[in-house]
């Protein structure tokens, strides 16, 4: 038979139900191993292909990660969707039952407290992009700077016109970026004041396809499910004041509470 290790998806309460679980990694059977009020998500698996050298030389192949990757985030998605749930990272291994047990026991209190800051929450995204191209064109309406300097230039001799043209194109490189700023700390602070919790994470470096832009905000809200039509409204009323302006919101969830139980997620 062969030697096994003892895969944990994401811990939830005790008195969690298996209905409807979906199998794991490589197809895997998902268990529930509790210990007091808390318990894992776990699967066995082959030692000899998780094992730690084994997998070690594998985790760098996407090909081979991809499928595994997915079939983690299935299960932790299904159970945040089902109950209260702390995602552990991917590849979160102990050599058997007893460990589980043991990490269990140990950080029963730091995993309560996980459970109960997620519980009836779920998290979303958003992302803002300031489209330079488009927001150029806005510029004025957003900017009481840049209004005056063409409102001057407008009025201006054709030598005058020719200076004023030239400090404005210098003041539009920073108009861009403090408005890109202000737009973005705008939308995080309404947003957050319908969150339970709020993150601000590393701007990506893409740009959106198609258009001249650079991200502003990269945010992760943790949202009451109560509150998730308030949200949505307050976001609706920033996309429609501000994508006909120049820039772009994306919108993602629900998700896993990943940003909201770092305090879980400590290697053991």
């Amino acid at each position: 038979m062969a030697e096994l290790v003892q895969y944990v998806y994401a811990v939830v309460g005790a008195d969690a139900s298996l209905d409807g679980v979906p199998t794991g990694i490589d197809e895997a059977r998902v268990e529930i191993q509790a210990e007091g009020s808390v318990a894992a998500l776990v699967s066995a698996l082959d030692a000899s292909v998780y094992g730690g050298p084994p997998l070690e030389t594998r985790t760098g192949d996407l090909e081979w990660l991809g499928p595994r990757a997915r079939a983690h985030d299935h299960v932790v998605t299904w159970a945040s969707e089902s109950t209260a749930t702390v995602p552990l990272p991917m590849f979160t291994m102990f050599r058997d039952r007893d460990g589980v047990r043991s990490m269990l026991r140990e950080r029963r209190d730091e995993l309560g407290r996980g459970l109960e800051r997620v519980r009836g929450r779920q998290e979303y995204g958003i992302r803002l992009f300031r489209i330079d191209d488009a927001l150029t064109a806005h510029l004025a309406e957003l900017s009481p700077r840049i209004a005056e300097l063409d409102r001057s230039a407008a009025a201006a001799s054709p030598g005058q016109r020719y200076l004023l043209t030239r400090k404005i194109e210098a003041e539009r490189v920073s108009e861009l970026r403090r408005i890109g700023s202000e737009v973005a700390q705008r939308a995080f602070d309404e947003l957050s004041a319908h969150a339970s919790g709020a993150v601000l994470d590393t701007l990506p470096r893409r740009t959106l396809e198609g258009m001249a832009g650079v991200a502003v905000l990269n945010a992760s809200f943790l949202l009451p499910r109560a509150d998730t039509d308030s949200f949505r409204r307050t976001l609706t009323t920033l996309v429609e004041e501000y994508e006909p302006r120049g820039f772009r919101f994306e919108f993602t969830g629900p998700w896993p509470p990943y940003h909201f139980v770092q305090e879980t997620q400590g290697e053991r």
